[in-house]
Order: C-alpha cells, then structure tokens, then sequence
C-alpha cells in the first residue's frame, strides 16, 4: 500500500500541562533534565532511548497535533510550518503518546528507527498566552515519522524565540 501522503495515526487536541508530548516504547526509563545530551535541536529530545520529548510552547491547555506516518522521507517541510526540526528514534509498531496526565496508543506502520520531524506553529504566541483554558491554543504540532538510520538531529528551520531558546538549551548556551 503505498502511503505517500501519509497515514494519520493521531489527529486531534492533546491537552499539554507543564509544555511537553512524549511519544515513547511503553517501558521507557524517564531520566528528566538529560533529554537533550548531545543534540543542537531543543524542541525534541531524544537522549533517552525509546523516547522522544517533545516541547509546546503552551503550558497548560490543548493544542492541535497531528502525528502522521509515512514509508519514505517527505519532501521539503511546508513553509507554513516556521518551526522544523529533524531527529531519530527508535520506537515500537505501537507506542504511547502522552502528556502529563494523558495517553493515548499511537499504532505505527513499522517498529524500528525512524526519523522524526517535529512542525510547529506559533510557539511565542502558546508561550506568552501560557494557559488556555476554553480558548483553540495558538500554537499547533504537526509530527512525521518515516522509518530511516538513526542519524544526528537537525534544526531545518527556526521562526520562534522560543524555539530558539530550547536549541540554546540543548547546545548548553542557555
């Protein structure tokens, strides 16, 4: 079956709390604070294996993501996405997709390393709004995995001060 657009495998508002996703194998090993070792990208940490954490510029509220699997390497990142970073992880055909107090069973179409293309979309704007209560947060994530060698993360593009600041974080400049 060629999936050349995609398939979906989660489309909807995630509720965040302290401004984070995890997309991680089941019995990952959290070790808080060492997410980013060795990486130049801050937005999605993958130093822990079997994990990938990933940063909202929201604090508290739901925010639009779409986590998408793909058989190949899409082209280039739309330009509506001012925020793109690449990394890789390994993870298993089913994974778990969660927040502070949410999860979710994310289904893949392979186990195995993949690479990880992390979008996003107003990230100063969630930041300085913090908590959105009954309000549509003004930051949304769009996800992509594909699977691929494990390879250095990358920052493709960077439009945020927050964005920036987690990169700084990560190269140990902040």
């Amino acid at each position: 079956m060629g999936h050349h657009r995609g398939m979906k495998v989660f489309d909807a508002p995630i509720h965040v709390h302290y401004g984070f996703l995890n997309l991680t194998s089941r019995d990952h090993e959290i070790d808080p604070g060492h997410e980013r070792d060795g990486q130049v990208n801050g937005l999605c940490g993958v130093a822990t294996p079997g994990r990938a954490h990933l940063v909202t510029g929201l604090h508290t509220g739901r925010v639009p993501l779409t986590v998408e699997w793909l058989a190949s390497e899409p082209g280039p990142p739309a330009s509506t996405w001012p925020d793109v970073i690449e990394a890789s992880v390994e993870l298993p055909q089913v994974c778990l997709l969660s927040t502070f107090d949410v999860f979710e069973d994310v289904t893949l179409g392979a186990s195995g390393w993949h690479r990880l293309r992390f979008h996003a979309r107003g990230m100063d704007e969630g930041h300085e709004l913090d908590t959105a209560i009954d309000d549509e947060a003004p930051d949304a994530y769009l996800l992509q995995l594909w699977p691929a060698a494990p390879a250095p993360d990358a920052v493709l593009r960077v439009g945020s001060e927050t964005a920036q600041y987690w990169h700084d974080v990560a190269r140990g400049l902040s």
